[in-house]
């Protein structure tokens, strides 16, 4: 295919890509990761920042990592810094499929303790894939400041990514256990308990949680 040829193709993709119907959309991603080239990359990158759908947004992903693993991460790479929030979580959703190990230094803590809700949780995911063989404790602290943060989704995304580092984040997790914040001692322990059981709910594990957190406050009463 000649270059004028890329770009032409190109320009068709970003055409369908942009249509009011989500079914087209699909398509045209489905189309581009069939057949991928590097002149679609930019176009699939750029439709993830506000594509609204989800199942577009996955197919796009899947799309982009069909192409060249280094050529996607780089151009990943300068979505970190995006002001717009869905560029950000969907960049970091895309690294943590690609599973380059290059990425790992993008992964900051700015990116872990995120305001937006789905860039920390796609941040926490990727950085458990990602974090090199020794660096799993110093993960897990920057992790620890964001328990009991947002709602059951966002609890359950953190308890995961402490379960994916494993025995490297079972100090920090267990020391968050007896912090002074009840919400924070409660998801730690439901953490503690899926590190220690993955097969356990998370709905069952924090309520245990939280039991044991309210016997722990209990007043002692003496005879």
């Amino acid at each position: 295919m000649t270059q004028i040829e890329v770009e032409e193709s190109a320009i068709k993709l970003r055409n369908a890509l942009e249509s009011s119907a989500s079914s087209v959309r699909l398509q045209a991603a489905l189309t581009a990761g069939s057949a991928p080239i590097p002149g679609y990359i930019d176009v699939l990158i750029d439709r993830c920042a506000i594509e609204p759908d989800f199942y577009v947004r996955d197919m796009l992903t899947w799309a982009l990592i069909r192409n060249d693993a280094s050529a996607v991460a780089e151009r990943l790479l300068t979505e970190l810094g995006s002001d717009v929030t869905q560029a950000r979580a969907q960049a970091l959703h895309t690294l943590s499929k690609l599973g380059h190990p290059d990425t790992w230094p993008a992964i900051t803590s700015a990116l872990l303790q995120d305001e937006d809700d789905e860039v920390a949780r796609a941040a926490w995911r990727t950085a458990a894939g990602l974090v090199p063989s020794g660096g799993e404790a110093d993960l897990a602290e920057t992790l620890s400041t964001q328990f009991n943060r947002g709602d059951r989704e966002v609890q359950l995304s953190l308890s995961r990514a402490f379960a994916a580092l494993g025995e490297g984040a079972t100090a920090v997790v267990e020391r968050a256990t007896t912090d002074s914040d009840t919400g924070v001692r409660a998801h730690a322990l439901a953490t503690e308990i899926l590190m220690q059981d993955p097969d356990e709910g998370f709905d069952a594990a924090i309520a245990e949680a939280r039991r044991v957190v309210a016997l722990r406050d209990s007043p002692v009463v003496k005879d």
